[in-house]
């Protein structure tokens, strides 16, 4: 079995991200399943980057626990990155740039990177090309896709550029092969004949998106949603939709109802500065019953904190953030295909009960990438707005009329007889304004919470469980560590150990009826958090007064499966002492 971890780590503005990028692609095209994280730098010039590649012959859930070759572009790069690289693994190292302190326990292979560029290349910033090349002949990865690979990124720069490129990357191969081989990594092709797409969960959350329907993405550059912007404003206006770039955050959610108000589909993303700046306008779209999707890729806060690092730090803000009784639907996104998936379904719900839906990601999850098989929309039925019938339209049109459901008929501009004001004063069932008949206001908040009590149902449909089916030990995940703890409970189970875990996709309103079957087994239920203060086990235990055991990391980085597993075991022995629930939440 095939299953190794590259890392690659330096300076921005050495390559770092575009060198993992062409790792990337070049593995997925000889046939390996990958997996990415990366991180890199706030600041416009400099700072560290790095980027991590997992390759497999099996499916993968994370990104890994350790790392197998590490290759470092200068010395900040490998004093940082050192420790996390495995009893035996393979350093590969800029010979110009530093002398590694200690290579005991490694495969070391010095490179000199730098002067292999300048000297025959005559460009210093082909340098990381050159490592591309030490990787293909060291680990016997098909070269020929490194070159097919170079002339579709620079083809457009020239065939100079091209040929320079090519040049680099053979100069790398040419010079490792002509040193003798230390380590027993070889790759090869990998055992995947089927073609599948390489997608972030950026990209693979807007292609769901055209699939649902979208006609109108409004937003403002924001870090780490702007890809998703990005992308549709290339794609989106080839099926006759329109992308439109704000002046702020508000004025973007602003623009999406006014769209959804006129009868389109209609989304914004954002990250948690800029949806902070939503919150008056998602009040807005409830007391208007407006349907619209909101997208919040998580960063670390507050206010701008660590932009271009990874934390699960906006629920309370989701499920909470606003004034008065205000419900709307909290959905998470746990996988690079679940995002192409999960944003069909908010579309579908937002349309189906006419509310706003929050789509929590975050940078770990829109910036990861990973080979997925080709989406297949048919998949998720797409659902359209209850419009009114003709008759409806005839006798005195009542766009907020009280139902059993809950739901009602929602017109159109240009629709005769389909007038109707929709504005943010509680109002009648003709939208008319009501702002002081207390009793009006009871009955048109019923109305809005019979909607989101009729989606607790769906919620306890998408909810995933694994592992052990009538666990000593449970485990609570939402979000982008779906995979993470999916890989750990499996080797706590390889283990020996009872274990399993529920991953709800909609957060609020929250499943109650999987989460009650769920909690009535384990005499210890782990939650593990990318926030400080455990802010979904603060949601549950509201709701269950049960003591969960938090696992929070806050470091801007995703948890390993190496991470969860160890909490597994601690918890397991003190249960298997004797340990009450109280006691193991006190690990």
């Amino acid at each position: 079995m095939a299953d190794c971890v590259f890392r690659i780590g330096g300076e921005g503005g050495e390559g770092v991200i575009s060198t993992g990028e062409l790792l990337t692609l070049t593995l997925a095209r000889s046939g390996y399943e990958i997996y990415t994280f990366r991180t890199y730098p706030a600041e416009i010039k400099g700072g560290h980057a790095n980027y991590q590649i997992r390759a497999s012959d099996q499916l993968l859930l994370s990104q890994g626990a350790w790392v197998d070759v590490l290759v470092p572009f200068n010395e900040e790069a490998y004093q940082m990155h050192i420790r996390d690289l495995r009893k035996g693994g393979v350093l590969i190292y800029d010979a110009d740039s530093f002398t590694p302190t200690a290579t005991d326990g490694v495969i070391a292979y010095p490179v000199p990177m730098t002067s292999l560029a300048t000297e025959k290349i005559g460009v210093k910033l082909t340098k990381n090309i050159v490592a591309l090349g030490v990787c293909s002949g060291l680990f016997d990865i098909p070269f020929e896709k490194f070159e097919d690979l170079l002339r579709e990124r620079f083809g457009r720069k020239g065939e100079a550029i091209v040929n320079k490129n090519l040049q680099a990357l053979r100069v790398g191969f040419d010079y490792i092969k002509s040193q003798p081989k230390r380590d027993t990594i070889r790759l090869g092709a990998g055992p995947r004949r089927t073609k599948e797409l390489v997608l972030s969960g950026n990209e693979s959350l807007a292609l769901g998106a055209i699939a649902s329907g979208l006609k109108l993405y409004a937003g403002y550059p924001i870090t780490p949603a702007t890809d998703i912007m990005e992308f549709l404003a290339k794609e989106l206006p080839k099926i006759g939709g329109f992308v439109v770039q704000t002046e702020d955050e508000i004025s973007a959610l602003g623009t999406v109802l006014g769209a959804s108000y006129a009868g389109s589909k209609a989304m914004t993303a954002t990250s948690g500065p800029g949806f902070s700046l939503m919150v008056e306008m998602l009040g807005l779209a409830v007391m208007s019953e407006m349907p619209a999707v909101v997208v919040d890729v998580q960063r670390v806060g507050p206010s701008t904190g660590m932009p271009t690092k990874t934390e699960q730090g906006d629920l309370y803000l989701a499920v909470y953030g606003g004034h008065g009784s205000s419900p709307r639907v909290v959905m998470a996104l746990t996988s690079v295909e679940d995002c192409f998936y999960g944003i069909m379904r908010a579309f579908n719900i937002a349309e189906q009960y006419q509310m706003p839906v929050v789509v929590l990601s975050d940078q770990y999850l829109g910036h990861r990438k990973a080979t997925v098989p080709a989406p297949d929309p048919s998949k998720v039925a797409v659902i359209e707005r209850s419009k009114p019938t003709a008759a409806e339209l005839q006798s005195d049109f009542k766009r907020y009329r009280i139902t059993p459901e809950g739901v009602s008929p929602m017109s159109i501009p240009g629709m005769e007889g389909g007038y109707y004001v929709a504005e943010g004063l509680e109002h009648t069932e003709i939208g008319y304004p009501a702002a002081s008949n207390y009793e009006n206001h009871v009955q048109m908040t019923q109305k809005r919470y019979k909607k989101f009590y009729a989606i607790e149902a769906l919620s306890n449909e998408l909810a995933r469980q694994y592992g052990t089916e009538h666990p000593e030990i449970g485990v609570i995940g939402w979000g982008s560590s779906e995979g993470v703890i999916r890989e750990a409970v499996q080797m706590a189970v390889d283990k020996g150990y009872s274990v399993g875990a529920l991953h709800p996709k909609i957060l609020y309103p929250l499943p109650l009826v999987r989460l009650t079957q769920f909690l009535k087994g384990p005499k210890a239920v782990i939650i593990p958090e990318l926030n400080f203060t455990g802010q979904f086990a603060t949601l549950l235990r509201k709701r269950f007064a049960i003591d969960f055991v938090q696992l929070n990391k806050a470091t801007g980085l995703p948890f390993t499966p190496q991470e969860i597993f160890d909490k597994i075991e601690e918890v397991a022995t003190h249960v298997r002492r004797g340990g009450s629930r109280a006691y193991a939440a006190s690990v």
